[in-house]
């Protein structure tokens, strides 16, 4: 029985991230498959969040298709690290959950399956020295409106701590005049919106940027966009996509490590800040962090007395 027997619009399933209904949800009938749909176009907002658990319960299904259904066992046999395996079973219970108050199955079968431990003291993310990070931004060249927007959107991100989905998603608008000074209004994740006061570097960045762009009076189109075949900007937004290969790029011509990416200059500016002084706190409420617990991830003040301490082995 293929999906296309459910009576459901497949812009709706694409939407909720899926080619076609998984076949145990088609045999289920009309009901659940409809739930099944409206649990990721309905509850789940992030498109990130939604395009991970579709591919966990992607992966789950087709694996019910050879096995018993037994949640326990698949979350003990999956081959995932203990993040990806966490992830999955919370995307799993989640759903059923949600089948169950929908009243398409009457209990949980995941509810009481628990995940791997996994307990994290300090991020993964590469993490770039002050000097460094300035050393980036001053090596791009600022004779092209590319370079411009480059050194503008690399700079806010080191200066806001955010994440590179809120700056693709900036618009002109967001960059506003609050008194004195411009702030920038950010759309970070779970539909949080986040007012942070503009640096003075980043301020003249995104000046300079705007005036050679001339779209400052176009409070409604994106603010960081992408460019055509003939390198000029064009209407439409920088993918996160874009910005990694742009972030790959100028931190290879700029002599920096290969593995820095867009998440990098989250850690860096926190790092930086809580080096000259500043809160764990205040930066918290800078990245718009729901727990401290989180902005101490990003903490890499403490890599260098480490070092210092290790190198005291005197073999």
């Amino acid at each position: 029985m293929s999906s296309d027997i459910i009576p459901i619009p497949r812009r709706e399933i694409t939407r909720a991230g899926f080619g076609n209904l998984p076949p145990v949800i088609v045999r289920a009938g009309q009901d659940a498959a409809w739930r099944f749909v409206e649990f990721f176009t309905a509850t789940i907002r992030n498109r990130n969040t939604r395009a991970a658990y579709a591919q966990a319960i992607t992966q789950f299904f087709a694996w019910c298709e050879q096995h018993p259904v037994v949640i326990g066992v698949y979350i003990e046999t999956h081959p995932g690290a203990a993040p990806t395996v966490k992830q999955h079973l919370a995307a799993i219970r989640m759903l059923f959950d949600f089948l169950v108050t929908g009243q398409i199955v009457p209990t949980n079968p995941a509810s009481s399956v628990r995940g791997p431990k996994h307990v994290v003291h300090r991020g993964k993310t590469p993490v770039l020295k002050a000097d460094q990070a300035r050393t980036l931004i001053d090596s791009i060249k600022t004779d092209s409106i590319i370079g411009l927007r480059d050194r503008a959107l690399i700079a806010l991100m080191c200066y806001t701590f955010a994440r590179v989905s809120a700056m693709v998603h900036m618009r002109v608008e967001d960059y506003y005049e609050n008194g004195k000074r411009w702030s920038v209004r950010l759309h970070e994740k779970g539909g949080k919106q986040h007012a942070v006061p503009c640096h003075h570097n980043a301020e003249a960045y995104l000046d300079e940027y705007l005036a050679a762009a001339g779209i400052r009076d176009e409070k409604k189109s994106p603010l960081f966009r992408s460019v055509d075949n003939r390198r000029q900007l064009t209407v439409n937004p920088m993918s996160r996509t874009d910005v990694l290969r742009m972030v790959k790029r100028r931190a290879l011509e700029a002599g920096l490590p290969s593995s820095t990416c867009c998440h990098t200059f989250r850690a860096t500016g926190i790092t930086a800040y809580l080096e000259n002084g500043g809160t764990i706190e205040n930066a918290q409420a800078i990245a718009a962090h729901e727990s401290p617990r989180t902005t101490k991830l990003y903490d890499r003040t403490s890599d260098e007395i480490t070092l210092d301490e290790v190198e005291r082995i005197a073999i």
